[in-house]
């Protein structure tokens, strides 16, 4: 006949199905009931996630072990653990999800830049801010998961493509940035025609496949919007940051809420607002002209609860005859510098914690 004390030993070891912590660490058993009359054990079980599949498997095991050491019949009932155990435990999981994406290393930061709709600058943020964290002496990666929309390689004047290296592709350096992208395997120009587990396969891919080394910072360039790209890095990389690119103008900036809400009920943390083409400058007056409107960074920031990054005026790189790249901003540049201090302002927020 088992005793109390015999069950919370029993069961101690089984683990929580998605914290993969044992329940004597989580203290999940709450309570152990038993009939010696009938040799009936009653458990009540705390879990993180209740009503899946995996709830089904592991009450599969309980029953198993008890029935195993002398029970003749099992009574169980499942109940969520409290939210501040859930939080203790899941960020080592989390951790060790986006660490296996990346061949165990743990180190590596993730940081997707969305917007609500295209043509508002997302990739040009994406490209300069790379190459601003890398001028500022971080190992940086870019993944150009606009998988429709692949621009980064065109951005960055990048003209070689990937090797391969045993089984694994080794990405393209460009100002001190890694990158992989579509836009490297598709001959002429090709539209894409895929859907969503297709993509989801490719993105897969360019984690699984690719040989990124020990990254300080992996910058996403997500397509517009929130649709099946954007729902598998949610998924993916659980822990990973957010910017927001918008104009001033009032309908950008609305749209843009919705790829914002996104992340904020998924859990990633927005780092911030970047407010592009915010105005253009006269190099003849000097006159500030507001071509797109005004306050829409602000406003966006406001109604995510985050703040402005920063604010980009409409400019175009130096000419540089000896570097072609026709988006990427030289060091001294104006927007090279607003993007030095933006870059500066992520990692503080982000080394910090």
């Amino acid at each position: 006949m088992l005793t109390k004390e015999q069950v919370i030993e029993l069961l101690g070891p089984v683990r929580d199905p998605f914290l993969h912590t044992t329940l004597a660490e989580t203290d999940g058993i709450k309570g152990v009931t038993i009939k010696e009359d009938k040799n009936h054990v009653s458990v009540k079980i705390g879990i993180s996630k209740m009503n899946t599949g995996e709830q089904m498997q592991m009450q599969q095991e309980i029953v198993g072990i008890l029935k195993k050491n002398g029970a003749n019949t099992v009574g169980l009932r499942f109940e969520q653990l409290p939210e501040e155990v859930i939080r203790k435990y899941q960020p080592a999981v989390e951790q060790a999800q986006e660490a296996s994406l990346m061949g165990g290393n743990t180190n590596t930061k993730f940081i997707a830049v969305a917007s609500g709709k295209g043509g508002v600058g997302k990739s040009t943020v994406t490209v300069n801010l790379a190459v601003a964290l890398a001028r500022l002496g971080k190992k940086v990666g870019v993944i150009d998961a606009d998988i429709y929309g692949f621009s980064v390689p065109d951005m960055m004047g990048i003209e070689n493509r990937p090797v391969v290296r045993g089984k694994k592709i080794i990405p393209v350096e460009r100002f001190g940035v890694q990158v992989i992208s579509m836009g490297f395997f598709v001959e002429d120009n090709s539209p894409i025609i895929w859907r969503g587990p297709m993509l989801g396969k490719m993105l897969n891919s360019f984690f699984s496949e690719v040989e990124w080394g020990d990254l300080d910072y992996l910058l996403l360039d997500l397509p517009p919007g929130t649709g099946d790209i954007a729902m598998d890095v949610h998924e993916l990389l659980p822990t990973c940051k957010e910017i927001i690119v918008t104009t001033p103008h009032p309908t950008a900036a609305f749209v843009a809420a919705r790829a914002g809400q996104m992340a904020l009920k998924t859990n990633h943390e927005i780092l911030g607002v970047v407010e592009n083409m915010a105005y253009f400058e006269s190099k003849l007056t000097g006159e500030k002209e507001y071509v797109f409107g005004q306050g829409g960074g602000q406003k966006l920031a406001e109604v995510l609860k985050t703040k402005v990054l920063g604010q980009l005026p409409l400019q175009q790189p130096y000419m540089d005859e000896e570097v072609f790249a026709p988006s990427v901003y030289q060091e001294d540049h104006p927007n090279g510098q607003e993007f030095r201090r933006m870059a500066a302002k992520v990692i503080a927020k982000i080394e910090e914690e």
